[in-house]
């Protein structure tokens, strides 16, 4: 009897697990079970993103137990699901839900910052102004300063990682607090912080303070030259404005055919003095300065248009954008706007991502039927989606490198 699952039936070709399919964004360290379900699973990576107080230490923890072996994922050729384990590649931020919980005090008094008026403080940020009653259900407000230092010892700490979960959310509310009774009901095998079914208030978090927050993270993503994950809903427009703030003044310059030529006869004819001159941070040398954006940037789960998605294309932008897809935000329900938009993308800009809340079959499983559906979509065989969409990662997670071959299809 044929089985249908996420839109596809059992006995179609067989999944090229063996090429490597890789997550670009996924929060299994939401269920505390996962980490030993991890190892098994038959991805080759989890991208594996942090979002509030209560999971940082988490993802590090993931991070340190399961360890990544950096060579196999880089390396294109390496075998996965052949015996070897399911990777992670940590990433560390706060999510626009949680962003309330953070006292912006880059621009004020450090010291009433170590002090802060936490009825004063949720009342500038939410909106409407919530009761006192309710402000007493929330934490204390932590300060961005220690926040932003706290990352960088993770990042530090973890050459590799991300930066991510970070963003804008419009439509965000925030969830009732705990009553007593529910409390000592809620599931232990779930971490903390999470909405966990609870109704939700009228109240939202303030987009110029969602965007203070996003942009302390850019910043700091940007010196430290890591990739960033980025959540956007119902603001598209707001993310990409506050994106361009971190690279104003460092737009690249578009030049024309006549002009293209003639740089490259004067590149050639002193080629020779540039490769003394050029120098490398795996050379021992100093890096060069840091730039305020980050490298490279993916739009997690990325619900906008194609128009919008033109403007991310812009040749003048410096950071390399790439445009992921999970299945059940994109490809459960195949609207002509979504098809037109998967469609749309660069061949060498998709990512694909399970966004699920937990490790196992399950995230396999969706992994495998958003590969399925993209490439239906983008009209590839199997064996030619997998490996560029692992191509696509590496050079989302690493940047350029070796292992990145050249992209051999055409640009759309």
């Amino acid at each position: 009897m044929e089985r249908q699952i996420g839109g596809r039936v059992d006995g179609k070709e067989e999944f090229p697990w063996h090429l490597g399919v890789f997550d670009a964004h996924c929060h299994p360290t939401d269920t505390i079970a996962s980490q030993d379900i991890v190892p098994n699973m038959k991805a080759r990576a989890l991208t594996i993103m942090a979002t509030r107080a209560e999971d940082q230490g988490i993802v590090r923890q993931f991070a340190n137990s399961l360890g990544t072996k950096l060579e196999m994922l880089k390396n294109p050729r390496s075998q996965g699901s052949g015996g070897s384990c399911c990777q992670v590649v940590p990433s560390f931020g706060w999510h626009p839900w949680f962003s309330h919980h953070i006292l912006d005090d880059m621009n004020s008094n450090r010291e009433h910052a170590n002090k802060p008026d936490v009825l004063q403080h949720y009342k500038a940020v939410l909106s409407p102004s919530p009761e006192d009653e309710f402000i007493s259900s929330l934490p204390e407000p932590r300060p961005l300063s220690g926040l932003l230092a706290q990352l960088r010892d993770y990042l530090e700490s973890f050459p590799y990682a991300l930066v991510g979960e970070v963003g804008i959310d419009r439509s965000f509310r925030l969830p009732m607090h705990w009553e007593l009774n529910d409390r000592a009901k809620r599931d232990k095998g779930l971490t903390p912080g999470g909405r966990e079914g609870r109704q939700l208030t009228p109240y939202r978090v303030d987009i110029d303070h969602q965007r203070r927050i996003l942009k302390a993270q850019l910043n700091l993503a940007g010196e430290m030259e890591r990739p960033v994950s980025v959540h956007g809903v119902a603001a598209h427009g707001v993310v990409l404005e506050t994106l361009k703030e971190t690279w104003h003044g460092h737009e690249k310059k578009v030049l024309s055919k006549r002009e293209r030529k003639r740089r490259s006869s004067a590149v050639a004819a002193h080629d020779a003095e540039d490769t003394l001159d050029r120098v490398t941070p795996s050379e021992g040398h100093r890096a060069p300065n840091p730039k305020p954006y980050p490298p490279r940037i993916c739009l997690h789960s990325y619900s906008g248009s194609a128009s919008v998605m033109e403007q991310y294309l812009d040749p003048v932008i410096p950071a390399t954008i790439f445009f992921s897809f999970s299945y059940f935000v994109n490809f459960s329900n195949r609207t002509k706007k979504a098809v037109e938009v998967i469609k749309a993308v660069p061949n060498d800009k998709i990512l694909i991502e399970s966004d699920l809340h937990g490790a196992g079959d399950k995230m396999d499983q969706v992994l495998e039927d958003v590969v399925r559906s993209l490439c239906e979509i983008r009209g590839w065989s199997l064996p030619e989606g997998v490996t560029k969409l692992g191509e696509n990662w590496r050079h989302f997670v690493f940047g350029d490198t070796e292992s990145n071959p050249p992209n051999s299809m055409n640009d759309r």
